[in-house]
C-alpha cells in the first residue's frame, strides 16, 4: 500500500466501531508471526499524560545506546505519526507497507471470525506498528495503550515494565464508574514479575489497587517523584512531573541510569500539541488538554509562561462525551475573554452549547467563531500584541490548527 492507501484503509474501519476483547488481536499477531515477542516492551497506560511519558522513556532509552520505538495514540495530522523509530515518526513507505501486511493479515482473520464481527481500526493499527518494529529490529518499544488495559489491542506484549500514568474519571461507561474500577482496569497490563513504576499524585483508592494487582502477580512497585533532576525542554510542570515518572521507568528497565543521557533527553524532547508554541506577539499556545484534570494541569502551568498583568484569551472547542463544565470550571478563572469554535470531529460540541454552559458558570466575555483558524485568529486580536493566547479543549481542536495552519497562517496569524 502506498500511504494515501493505508490511510483511507484505516478510516474505513471506522465504521465498525470499537469492540472489546483480545481474541482478534492475538489472531492478528499469529498471523503476523508474533512480532510483539521480538523486542522488549515497556506498557505506559493511565488517563493523562500517556502520550507524552511514553516519548520521554523512549528518549532515554535512545540516548542509552538502545534501538527504540514507539507506539502513541492518538495523532495530530497522520496515522503514520503513532509509530516511531529512535527520534522520527515512521516514514510514509514503511508506514504503508506496514499496514498493508496488517490488512492482509486482518483479511485472514476475519475469515475466522463468526457473525459480524472484524478487526477494528485500532487493532489494525497496533498489529501493523508491532510488525514494523519488529522488522525494523528495534531492541525496545515503549507502548501507550489505547482505552484502557485489560482489553485494549496493546494488551498482548509481554512487557517487562509497566507505567500508571494517572488515573481520572474518563471513559466510565467502559472502563467502571469509580476511579478503583478504572485503575483496575488499566492496571490488568501488570505481568507476572514485572515492575509497575506509578505516576505521582494517584488518588489512594487507585495506590490500593496497584498495590493489590501487585502482591497477587508478584510484581514489584516503584513510585516515581515529581522532580525530574534535570532541565525539561517541554514547558510545563506536569511536563516535569511526566518527566520524571518516564526517568523512573526508564530506571525500572535499565537498571542504572547515564546522568548526561538522561540531561540530553530532558532537554531535546518536545511533545506535539502539549503547551506548543506557534507563533508570538501575542504568544499563542496549543494544548490539547481534554477533561478536567488535564485542563488544571495546563492552568498550573500557564503562570509560568505568563506574566501576571497578561491578558490571556481561549480558543476553545470539545467533545460531547467529555466533562465541559469541569473544564470550563478550570479555564475560565484565568482568561480575560474566550472565543468558542467547533473542530471537524463530528463530536464537538456546539459552540452556542458550549457558550450558554460558559455564562452559566459566570464566565468571561465570549464570542462563537465557527472556524477553528479563524477563532484562533480573533482570539489573537482579543489578546492583543502583549497578551496571550491558548487554543485548547480537544486534540481534534489541535489538529484542525496545524492542518489548516500550514497553508494559511500567514495570512490569518
Amino acid at each position: 500500500m502506498t500511504s494515501r492507501e493505508a490511510e483511507r484503509y484505516l478510516l474505513s474501519l471506522e465504521l465498525f466501531g470499537m469492540r472489546f476483547g483480545l481474541d482478534r488481536m492475538r489472531r492478528l499477531m499469529t498471523a503476523l508471526g508474533r512480532p510483539e515477542r521480538r523486542f522488549d516492551s515497556i506498557h505506559v497506560v493511565g488517563t493523562n499524560g500517556k502520550s507524552s511519558t511514553t516519548r520521554m522513556i523512549a528518549a532515554i532509552l535512545k540516548r542509552h545506546g538502545l534501538r527504540t520505538g514507539a507506539y502513541l495514540s492518538p495523532h495530530l495530522l497522520s496515522f503514520g505519526e503513532r509509530v516511531r523509530v529512535d527520534d522520527s515518526d515512521l516514514e510514509s513507505a514503511s508506514f504503508g507497507a506496514a499496514i498493508g501486511r496488517a490488512a492482509h493479515a486482518a483479511e485472514l482473520v476475519d475469515r475466522s471470525l463468526e457473525g459480524e464481527d472484524r478487526v477494528t481500526q485500532f487493532e489494525a493499527l497496533t498489529a501493523a506498528a508491532f510488525s514494523e518494529l519488529a522488522r525494523r529490529s528495534v531492541d525496545v518499544a515503549v507502548i501507550e495503550a489505547g482505552l484502557g488495559g485489560r482489553y485494549d489491542a496493546t494488551n498482548v506484549i509481554p512487557s517487562k515494565v509497566q507505567v500508571l500514568t494517572s488515573v481520572g474519571l474518563e471513559h466510565t461507561r467502559w472502563l467502571g464508574p469509580t476511579l478503583a474500577d478504572i485503575a483496575a482496569e488499566k492496571l490488568d497490563v501488570v505481568q507476572e514479575g514485572a515492575t509497575l513504576v506509578l505516576g505521582s499524585g494517584l488518588h489512594p483508592d487507585v495506590t490500593a489497587v496497584a498495590v493489590e494487582v501487585c502482591t497477587q502477580r508478584g510484581a514489584e512497585i516503584v513510585a516515581a517523584g515529581t522532580e525530574p533532576g534535570v532541565a525539561v525542554g517541554a514547558y510545563g510542570a506536569f511536563q516535569r512531573r511526566n518527566f520524571a515518572l518516564a526517568r523512573a521507568a526508564a530506571e525500572a528497565y535499565l537498571g542504572r541510569l547515564d546522568a548526561g543521557a538522561v540531561a540530553a533527553a530532558a532537554a531535546e524532547v518536545r511533545v506535539p500539541g502539549r503547551l506548543q508554541q506557534i507563533t508570538s506577539d501575542p504568544l499563542t499556545l496549543l494544548d490539547g488538554a481534554h477533561n478536567p484534570d488535564g485542563m488544571r494541569a495546563l492552568t498550573e502551568s500557564l503562570p509560568e509562561l505568563v506574566g501576571g498583568d497578561q491578558r490571556i484569551v481561549a480558543t476553545l472547542s470539545i467533545l460531547d462525551d467529555k466533562d465541559a463544565a469541569g473544564m470550563l470550571a478550570a479555564l475560565m478563572p484565568m482568561c480575560a475573554a474566550i472565543v468558542l469554535t467547533s473542530s471537524q470531529n463530528p463530536r464537538a460540541l456546539p459552540p452556542p452549547t458550549l457558550q450558554s454552559l460558559a455564562r452559566q458558570l459566570g464566565g468571561p466575555p465570549s464570542e462563537i467563531v465557527a472556524d477553528p483558524l479563524r477563532a484562533l485568529a480573533r482570539a489573537r486580536e482579543l489578546a492583543g500584541p502583549d497578551g496571550v493566547v491558548i487554543a485548547t479543549g480537544s486534540l481534534y481542536l489541535i489538529a484542525d490548527l496545524m492542518a489548516t495552519g500550514r497553508g494559511q497562517r500567514a495570512n490569518i496569524l
